[in-house]
């Protein structure tokens, strides 16, 4: 590894970013220009080439996601771009690589200075904007299925919010791994989710319960939710003997106010409280980070596998990425509307 800083490939000075000052609606999302970050030891200057908007960033807008930073702050869960310079320490032939990279926050940004050891090579024929997609989204969604409910072929599951950034990634490789998946979702969504090889239900529906049941007469082997409040209580119910719950959210959460803590020790406690009974029956609450300060190798290395499962399935054809809108980041007010509203399938991709 050299000990010196490669040279940029760039002679780009500034750099361009949005800031989220505080509890704000999507038009008062600050757009700044500062001075562009020289990696220090160990980082990488990456230039960014597609960045994403998902309910992290709806939540944090709101002030309403548990352990986000103080405002003001960049958000950006994900990111994928090229190496431009490294730092000290790092090797310098990186410098070209396209990489992606989990950041929780910072990536709404033309540029990043990210820790070297957090990147994943990503392979120059894919798609950035494609991939981006499938940076947290397949993470959650590989780590979820495989991971934490270990669905097995010829199971069948519920997948909440199935057209969304999560839940679209979620229900194909749960198909491609020969699982019957029941996929909630507003009706406008169901072509799409039917094309997929989902059994879509209206997730509006106020016989939802009773819908599934005569899918799944027995239950579900495994549900995924990420809805929260008194949806994980239906969810628990529906639910076969020795089937699986996971919760990764409260999303039902993010449009109210006061402290999300309430509402998220509120979801966590139900969930010890359940893994408690006698029936066989087993919850869990899917935390993305869970091991990155205890074992931060053995985290990054899953998260690189992981990955690195998820782009081969998008190479040879398997995945299909939903890619709701691209917007350019100066247009990120709009793009942060639209990925609110609800009414489009995917994920909405800011393009810098």
């Amino acid at each position: 590894m050299s000990e010196s800083a490669a040279s940029p490939t760039t002679t780009t000075t500034t750099m361009t970013e949005v800031v989220l000052p505080g509890v704000v609606e999507p038009d008062g999302l600050e757009i700044r220009t500062r001075d562009l970050p020289v990696p220090d030891k160990g980082e990488v200057l990456v230039s960014v080439e597609a960045t994403g908007i998902s309910m992290a960033e709806q939540s944090m807008r709101r002030g309403r996601y548990p352990g986000q930073p103080k405002f003001p702050f960049v958000p950006g869960y994900d990111l994928v771009g090229t190496v431009t310079a490294t730092g000290p320490g790092v090797d310098p032939t990186l410098v070209g690589t396209r990489v992606a990279a989990m950041t929780k926050t910072g990536g709404w940004a033309t540029h990043a200075a990210l820790d070297a050891r957090d990147l994943v090579v990503v392979p120059r024929e894919l798609d950035p904007v494609e991939v981006e997609t499938l940076v947290v989204n397949g993470v959650t969604a590989w780590q979820m299925l495989h991971r934490s409910a270990r669905v097995a072929p010829g199971e069948t599951i519920l997948v909440h919010g199935a057209s969304g950034g999560v839940g679209t990634t979620l229900v194909q490789l749960a198909v491609h791994h020969g699982v019957t998946v029941v996929g909630t979702a507003h009706p406008r969504h169901h072509d799409a989710l039917r094309a997929l090889g989902v059994v879509p239900v209206d997730y509006d529906d106020p016989q939802l319960f009773q819908t599934v049941r005569g899918l799944a007469p027995q239950g579900v082997d495994a549900v995924f939710d990420h809805l929260g409040g008194d949806s994980l209580t239906r969810s628990w119910n529906l639910l076969a003997p020795g089937g699986r719950l996971v919760a990764y959210a409260i999303a039902t959460q993010v449009r109210g106010t006061g402290s999300i803590w309430g509402p998220f020790l509120a979801a966590l406690g139900k969930v010890l409280a359940w893994n408690a009974l006698p029936n066989g029956k087993r919850a869990t609450f899917y935390d993305l980070w869970s091991g990155h300060l205890r074992r931060p190798a053995r985290f990054r290395s899953r998260v690189r596998d992981d990955i690195h499962a998820v782009l081969a399935l998008l190479a040879d054809g398997t995945l299909t990425p939903q890619v709701a809108a691209t917007y350019p980041l100066v247009d990120v007010r709009e793009a942060m509307t639209v990925a609110e509203s609800r009414q489009v399938r995917g994920k909405v991709v800011l393009v810098p």
